[in-house]
């Protein structure tokens, strides 16, 4: 069995370990995106596909995917999905579970774009720390430019901002006692991030709760329809080996 591997996090990485362990012959595939990834172990390919098309030219030579990409990569979720349902690949989502369930999730405003995050925010004041990813910036802009924001990134940002915005690079894990100092020096009054689940970055939620720090959430997009879904890598692995045997 052939596995190509849709990754980019943690859950991808796990699961790349456990295949190539097995004596499975995954290929775990990137987006490119980012400047510095974390390699997984086993072979990698790194760039797009070019859409539908160009993935069902790749799935030529795979007998199955395994969507473990970031809960908001909703564009290559929908790509697999359309290109495995043509082509009849079996197609898993591998999908951590969101932080809905934390203990302080019933005190974060939940909305479902960055436009609206952004002008919830704005109710604050600022400061306000923006966790939700260099490709989004531009979205809070119209309705933060005027306040001071701190927005980290892993990778430098291309775009020009406002002058009242600090940009810090940084990559996870990160420790609540670091969040915490950090909020503290910035005076942060609100915290803006996006559902993306996992203990990476989940550190800076608990130091607002702790510092009575307000929290905005975007919601997660729903997966693509009528895909299988599991919420580990222990579930990917059982799926996978069921097919195998």
């Amino acid at each position: 069995m052939r596995v190509l591997l849709l990754g980019g996090t943690a859950e991808a990485r796990v699961l790349a370990v456990a295949l190539v362990e097995e004596g499975v012959d995954v290929v775990s595939s990137l987006a490119g995106r980012v400047r510095r990834p974390r390699l997984p172990v086993g072979a990698v390919r790194v760039g797009g596909f070019g859409g539908v098309a160009g993935l069902r030219r790749e799935l030529v030579g795979y007998d199955v995917v395994v969507d473990a990409t970031h809960p908001f990569a909703t564009t290559i979720s929908a790509s697999a999905a359309t290109a495995c349902a043509a082509d009849g690949v079996p197609l898993l989502r591998l999908a951590r579970p969101g932080w809905g369930a934390s203990p302080g999730a019933a005190g974060w405003r939940w909305v479902s774009s960055s436009e609206e995050a952004a002008v919830v925010a704005a109710g604050s004041g600022g400061p306000v720390f923006l966790t939700t990813g260099r490709q989004s910036l531009t979205r809070f802009v119209p309705a933060l430019g005027d306040l001071r924001v701190l927005a980290r990134v892993v990778d430098p940002v291309g775009v020009e901002l406002p002058p009242t915005w600090t940009i810090l690079l940084a990559r996870g894990p990160y420790s609540v006692d670091a969040e915490r100092s950090l909020m503290r020096r910035h005076r942060i009054r609100v915290l803006v991030t996006k559902d993306s689940g996992g203990d990476l970055t989940r550190a800076k939620l608990d130091a607002a709760d702790d510092l009575g720090i307000g929290v905005v959430v975007v919601r997660r997009p729903a997966g693509p329809a009528g895909v299988e879904e599991v919420s580990d890598v222990a579930g990917a692995v059982r799926w996978l080996r069921a097919r195998t045997g």
